[in-house]
């Protein structure tokens, strides 16, 4: 998988480049500013980008407007940002973009590498990987959301919850301490209450925690 990576902590973006080559992925360019790294991925043309949010001069959201940027640019190009801490308006900013392939994980998940790697991979196969914080931030008050969202029962929220964490039915089910086929009913009166059309269920899946984020984060939770 060709990437390019934006980070100006040198340690860090050396020590991702390293762990990414060691994982069966190839960077393509490196770059320690926001401006740099949208010149190597108009160049490289990468199946994903990794930036971090916080980037010189300023170090407040250049790295993440960056992002913004190549997406509206490059609409079907992966994106994962990393950050250092949860912040709601950025996961907020990167729901407003249109389709999935986008990730926002917390830079503490990187020493996971088989797990970091994993959503690295989803999140390029046009999938979605919200970090366990941000997703516990943006549904806090998710039983007060409006709409469809608001009409979930408890247990639908959690299975949506963890569906937005990027969990297999499998992990799902362990997580809660239900049946597989339980999950699937939960996910299947999921996507009836959110009105998703029938569809592949990857598609539907990734549909239904946008429209779910979507909808907790514009409800000011």
């Amino acid at each position: 998988m060709r990437v390019v990576i934006g980070e100006d902590e040198v340690l860090l973006r050396e020590g991702l480049r390293a762990l990414l080559d060691g994982n069966g992925f190839e960077v393509l360019a490196v770059a320690a500013d926001a401006q740099t790294l949208e010149r190597e991925v108009a160049a490289h043309l990468p199946e994903l980008v990794i930036t971090d949010i916080r980037m010189p001069p300023t170090h407040t959201d250049e790295g993440l407007l960056a992002a913004l940027r190549i997406r509206e640019r490059f609409p079907a190009m992966a994106v994962v940002v990393l950050s250092q801490h949860v912040q709601r308006r950025f996961a907020s900013d990167l729901l407003d973009q249109d389709g999935a392939g986008f990730g926002y994980l917390l830079k503490q998940r990187i020493a996971d590498v088989r797990t970091f790697t994993a959503d690295l991979r989803r999140v390029a196969a046009g999938g979605t990987a919200l970090d366990p914080e941000v997703v516990s931030v943006l549904v806090a008050r998710a039983s007060r959301a409006s709409g469809a969202v608001g009409s979930l029962t408890p247990r639908q929220l959690e299975v949506l919850t963890l569906m937005a964490e990027g969990r297999s039915n499998a992990r799902i089910a362990a997580e809660l301490f239900l049946t597989e086929k339980a999950v699937v009913q939960h996910t299947s009166k999921i996507y009836d209450a959110l009105g998703l059309p029938l569809d592949a269920d990857d598609h539907r899946r990734v549909l239904a925690v946008i429209r779910f984020l979507r909808s907790v984060a514009e409800d000011g939770v």
